[in-house]
């Protein structure tokens, strides 16, 4: 967690807060509150009027903390002075943008902005002593956009440590009447922050109103995206970002549950595919499309003879464990394991992803070409092995289709077999009506032996029963 200094000038306005909050106190009129939840105690502190010219933005909000990274060097120039103008500004830049591509304007942005010029500001914000927002950054930037002068507040006790503000910023965020939710990996983060302060994951889970199955899955899932950003670094400097991955929630829960479901029978199987299916989510595919990469699309290895050659080579020879000829005192490469394969692939994916994204990449000139090209053949191959896989997983639900029918229509007579028995015993049974529906058995049964029969010289022993029963029945 980080300790950030004070903003310029925090004296003087803190001053000015302590002088405003003793002119509401000696007021003796109505005193507007706003109640906050501090270590589990429900704490009302006061609500002025401040200046938004003489407030900042938080510069570790959990609002847009995963965003920050979608330029690096503005970022590193927050943790180097959070208070400089350059920095508020691409605070507020982070606030107006949409949380999976800060480059597009956020239409709950224009919403706010809407709301706020319409109806003013219904619910106050929250601020330190010194000037800090620590709740509703968001208002405060379509306040000034609208020029208005001020807006309400609650001022935090002066006491307050920056630990103590996370805390209240986050229980604030996570009541039942939040109005806009914290992004998708922005909670990931706050999910690691409390507990890398000690927390258990059942109370996390419990802050957080999830199970703490889901806070697992959770947990699994930030440090699989903190692994894909390591992997895509490259000598240029440039890599992926938190960023990157906000539209990728449901695909990355689908990974999670195919990974543990497999990891249990045969790891190796579940890495494979693991890295498969990362590098479809890479290259932007469909969620419906990358189910199709499963357990049948490894077995049927549908992407071998779809990869171009510098796909299938590249960045491999860096996985292979040399092996010793007996008698000989030389090495030569191992075989390559198919999930040192699929993890080189991967890698080129997320390099190639990486330059391409990366601020400032159109003046990578050739790096940005090839990596361009990469990006475009991959999809490619991904694309066919995707379609194959898609249209043989059609046939075998085809061919799946009428025995499953015909497993639930047992079911069916099973239950009537109850069914029929507690109507005799009880006598409610309407014999006229079981009648009836026994003579559409039959010709149900007829029908399907027909079809059942056609094209087979020789049928099983179930088919063969069925056609002789309805012979029999015939005759």
């Amino acid at each position: 967690m980080r300790e950030f200094p004070p903003p310029p000038r925090a004296a003087e306005f803190s001053a000015l807060i302590k002088k405003r909050l003793e002119e509401v106190k000696n007021s003796g009129g109505t005193r507007e509150t706003v109640t906050i939840d501090w270590n589990g105690t429900l704490t009302p502190v006061e609500v002025i009027e401040l200046p938004l010219s003489g407030l900042y933005y938080n510069p570790g909000t959990h609002r847009i903390r995963a965003q920050r990274s979608h330029d690096p060097v503005r970022d590193e120039a927050i943790d180097k002075d959070p208070w400089s103008a350059e920095s508020q500004d691409y605070l507020e830049f982070l606030l107006q943008g949409d949380p999976a591509n800060p480059d597009r304007r956020d239409r709950d942005f224009d919403k706010l902005k809407e709301s706020l010029q319409q109806f003013g500001q219904n619910d106050p914000g929250l601020v330190t002593h010194q000037g800090v927002i620590i709740n509703a950054n968001t208002r405060a930037a379509a306040l000034r956009e609208l020029g208005k002068q001020s807006m309400r507040v609650g001022v935090l006790p002066e006491s307050f440590t920056w630990a103590d503000i996370n805390a209240v910023e986050l229980s604030l965020q996570l009541r039942k009447d939040h109005r806009r939710d914290y992004s998708y990996i922005n909670r990931l983060l706050a999910m690691e922050e409390q507990a890398s302060l000690g927390h258990t994951p059942e109370s996390i889970a419990k802050e957080f109103r999830i199970r703490p199955t889901t806070y697992h899955q959770e947990r699994w899932i930030l440090s699989t995206i903190r692994e894909l950003i390591d992997r895509s670094k490259s000598g240029g400097g440039v890599a992926l970002r938190l960023v990157d991955f906000e539209d990728d929630q449901e695909k990355l829960k689908e990974l999670h549950r195919l990974y543990e479901k497999l990891e249990r029978v045969d790891r190796d199987q579940a890495e494979v595919l693991k890295e498969w299916r990362l590098a479809a989510i890479l290259l932007d595919f469909a969620k419906t499309d990358i189910r199709h990469i499963d357990e049948a699309f490894l077995a049927k290895d549908y992407l071998a003879d779809r990869l171009p050659a510098n796909l299938k080579t590249g960045g491999f020879a860096a996985e292979q464990s040399p092996v010793s000829i007996p008698g000989l005192d030389i090495e030569i490469p191992g075989a390559v394991s198919a999930v040192a394969a699929a993890r080189a692939l991967n890698d080129q994916i997320l390099r190639a992803k990486a330059t391409i994204g990366s601020p400032g990449s159109e003046l990578l000139g050739e790096d940005r070409e090839r990596a361009q090209e990469v990006v475009e053949e991959a999809r490619d191959a991904f694309d066919k092995a995707i379609d194959a896989a898609g249209r043989d997983a059609r046939v075998r639900k085809r061919q799946q289709l009428a025995p499953a029918r015909l497993a639930e229509a047992c079911a069916d007579i099973d239950q009537c077999v109850v069914d029929l028995v507690q109507a005799r015993a009880s006598r409610t049974l309407d014999e006229e009506a079981f009648d009836d529906a026994v003579l559409k058995l039959r010709g149900s049964l007829r029908k399907l032996a027909q079809q059942a029969g056609r094209g087979l010289p020789h049928p099983g022993d179930g088919v063969a029963w069925l056609i002789e029963a309805v012979s029999m029945e015939g005759a």
